[in-house]
């Protein structure tokens, strides 16, 4: 039986006029930028630039058509050297590509979203699912990531650029479900990648850029799914996740690697109640992060920091350390900045300096950066939006003002009840925000709000 030769990419000269005589890495940075503007996250590098460019990409994904509309205004898909959707998916897979992710403020539960509504990043599946058909090594993230049948038998082969493309698509796909929805219903999902991406590693690779890549990839995912368990209580697996990226950074040499760790082992350690660790945590992630060229990482860093000295109740070095995140924050923006900051904006900054004064007892001072952090958080990402009025219901009740903190409590279980989030660590400190209202009963509202959150 006779097959039909795929049709060659035909190379994108429109868009490749656009990007004018910036290199495809500095014009990736451009569209990270104009992502950040209108609250969109993409992962573009020097590699997807040259994907498109190249015509391997037909039609970007509907994230990525955001952006660039939004950087070239007036111009259609098709100005851009795209084709149109239609022609490139045709009418089967366009009606199931077309389904939105559940936007914030519909009732669909997020798992339902993780089941049949994984990231729109069509051009990645494309990658995947070439990687994994004919992969025997790969097979277990076929099965993973739903995209054929298992292969518990699966023969040893070299890894290659479409296996790595995997597992860092798995990481994407892990981080902007979580950001989204919270980490309950996702941590048990998470795991299938992360030991496939493990087995990709033990295969071995053919060329050492490779090689190098899926260190990255591989560690990053064992963080990622660290965060899962540490957002949903389960705190002996995050560290056990988190240790692993640690050792995986070793191995390879990896800088940026080991102060992500290090960075997330800082933040367990804080809230398991070792203060002490965090701060040396953080200062080690320092010290990794050191050459890399990006202030906002160091920022981060030191509001680790910070928030280990306030765990100490030492005022004077939880001071500092925020002094020195927020001069460090203040250089903006870099192209060194890693992918994995894409939720270190300035609503995070304010939250976790929140939390610094909440450690400290100072709850009004507490609570006015926590309503900062909510005020400026964008709503499309519900489940930080429900932490951030979390920390200032918890701030406001703390600091006598029960009738603010039970309006605050509603709109974090307006989020809660409409399983729009599931986080257990939101719904813990919701709780702990009840138990501090109790004796302000007759207070205005307060008593609504512990009868609902009760219920």
């Amino acid at each position: 039986m006779a097959t039909s030769r795929a049709a060659r990419p035909v190379h994108n000269s429109a868009f490749r006029r656009l990007r004018g005589a910036r290199s495809p890495g500095e014009f990736a940075a451009v569209v990270r930028r104009a992502a950040r503007e209108i609250g969109e996250q993409v992962a573009c590098d020097a590699r997807y630039i040259g994907r498109v460019e190249a015509g391997e990409i037909r039609c970007p994904n509907y994230a990525y058509e955001r952006v660039f509309l939004h950087m070239f205004p007036g111009l259609t898909l098709t100005d851009l050297g795209f084709s149109d959707r239609e022609t490139v998916r045709g009418r089967g897979s366009r009606d199931a590509d077309d389904a939105p992710l559940p936007h914030p403020t519909s009732r669909r539960p997020p798992n339902h979203a993780v089941q049949h509504h994984p990231v729109q990043n069509h051009e990645e599946s494309d990658v995947l699912r070439r990687a994994f058909m004919t992969s025997g090594t790969a097979a277990m993230a076929a099965v993973s990531l739903g995209l054929g049948p298992a292969a518990p038998d699966a023969t040893h082969h070299r890894v290659g650029e479409t296996e790595v493309r995997a597992v860092e698509a798995a990481v994407r796909q892990i981080r902007l479900l979580d950001d989204r929805y919270g980490a309950d219903g996702l941590y048990r999902r998470a795991e299938q990648p992360l030991r496939t991406a493990y087995a990709l590693l033990d295969a071995g690779s053919a060329r050492r850029q490779a090689a190098d890549r899926l260190h990255a990839g591989a560690g990053e995912l064992a963080i990622s799914v660290g965060w899962l368990a540490h957002d949903s209580g389960r705190f002996d697996d995050a560290r056990s996740h988190y240790a692993e990226a640690l050792a995986t950074a070793r191995v390879s040499g990896d800088p940026a690697l080991e102060a992500h760790a290090f960075c997330n082992m800082a933040f367990l350690a804080r809230d398991t109640g070792r203060p002490r660790e965090a701060v040396r945590a953080a200062q080690a992630g320092q010290r990794a992060a050191k050459h890399l060229s990006s202030p906002r990482l160091l920022s981060l860093l030191n509001l680790r920091e910070a928030g280990g000295w306030a765990g100490l109740g030492d005022r004077t070095g939880c001071t500092e350390a925020i002094g020195g995140a927020k001069s460090l924050f203040a250089h903006g923006p870099s192209d060194a900045d890693p992918e994995w900051m894409s939720f270190f904006v300035e609503a995070e900054l304010e939250m976790l300096e929140a939390q610094c004064w909440s450690s400290l007892g100072d709850w009004t001072r507490a609570a006015r950066h926590a309503y900062r952090a909510a005020s400026l958080q964008d709503p499309h990402f519900a489940r930080n939006l429900a932490l951030y009025r979390a920390e200032l219901a918890d701030d406001l009740a703390r600091a006598g003002a029960p009738d603010r903190a039970a309006a605050a409590g509603h709109q974090v279980l307006d989020l809660l009840d409409g399983d729009q989030v599931r986080s257990e660590r939101i719904r813990t400190m919701l709780a702990g925000t009840a138990r501090t209202l109790l004796p302000y009963r007759r207070a205005a509202g307060v008593s609504d709000f512990l009868e609902r959150h009760a219920a």
